[in-house]
């Protein structure tokens, strides 16, 4: 895996949430919109950390990485994967 970089605290910015919470949406909708602007931060972090663009992600990769940065949070703790829970 690529130079770790450490993520913001949070995937979805004070100012996109209250956009969000601005839009027209019912709140299922607004739970999923924060969760699709969330997983495609991760995915550029993801395609990144690959050296592809996120178009040419697989799903082979995205599992990959996710073991990969399980594996670092077991062995290092943690503070040290990207993923903080």
């Amino acid at each position: 895996m690529a130079e770790q970089q450490q993520p913001s605290t949070q995937f979805l910015t004070l100012e996109e949430s209250a956009k969000v919470d601005a839009a027209l949406l019912h709140i299922h909708e607004k739970f999923l919109t924060r969760l699709t602007i969330s997983s495609l931060k991760l995915l550029k972090h993801i395609a990144q950390d690959r050296g592809v663009s996120v178009e040419d992600l697989t799903a082979e990769q995205v599992i990959s990485w996710f073991e990969e940065d399980g594996k670092i949070r077991q062995e290092q703790g943690v503070d040290a994967a990207f993923l903080k829970w």
